[in-house]
């Protein structure tokens, strides 16, 4: 084989990685169900071909998520000049939970892949877990000085209700519409981020 040929060959599994990527991306971008064979269709490959450069589906929405969440710091700039946890909560949850119902389909196929194969957890994208952190930085100087178990608790309730979790939880066995859900959420979250400003008042 020439090196050119090599190079040209190179290229070619390059472009079909970006194809495939893409069409994960724009799909994800409707909200409908991911599922490889429809990536595959998306990007004019077989299904076979998809496999061939990604192991499973949550390694293909990780790689086509990549860049699409903005960072914490980013995502609360609406926020940033405020010191009430409580707002800041508030507005971390709404955010998280609009972005997970604008790409369910997407989060509904990691959550399914990570629940079959727990050892897959770690493809899925931490965003619950940055936003809590940047939320909660007016406490870190307090609750988290004189009380660091009960601020790390703060996080792990958080964490349950901040979550793609919780917002299907709401939908799907509640019937709640998606901005009944979300509202549930932050209300919930906000109630105990007030619950742990009271205690060090």
């Amino acid at each position: 084989m020439t090196a050119q040929a090599g190079t040209g060959r190179t290229n070619q599994k390059q472009r079909t990685r970006m194809a495939i990527v893409a069409a994960a991306r724009e799909l994800i971008g409707t909200g409908a169900e991911v599922t490889m064979p429809a990536i595959a269709r998306a990007a004019l490959v077989s299904e076979a071909t998809a496999y061939r450069y990604f192991p499973d589906l949550p390694s293909l929405i990780s790689e086509a998520l990549a860049g699409v969440w903005p960072p914490p710091a980013e995502a609360l700039a609406p926020v940033a000049d405020s010191y009430d946890p409580v707002e800041r909560v508030a507005f971390a949850c709404e955010f998280l939970l609009r972005g997970i119902h604008t790409r369910q389909g997407s989060v509904r196929a990691m959550i399914a892949a990570t629940i079959t194969r727990p050892e897959t957890v770690t493809t899925r994208p931490g965003i619950r877990f940055g936003l809590i952190d940047h939320a909660l930085l007016p406490l870190e100087g307090t609750l988290g000085a004189t009380d660091p178990d009960a601020f790390a608790q703060l996080k792990r309730d958080l964490a349950v209700v901040v979550s793609a979790e919780a917002f299907f939880t709401l939908t799907d066995l509640c019937g709640l519409a998606p901005d009944e859900a979300i509202a549930s959420a932050v209300r919930t979250a906000t109630t105990l981020t007030e619950a742990a400003v009271r205690s060090i008042a």
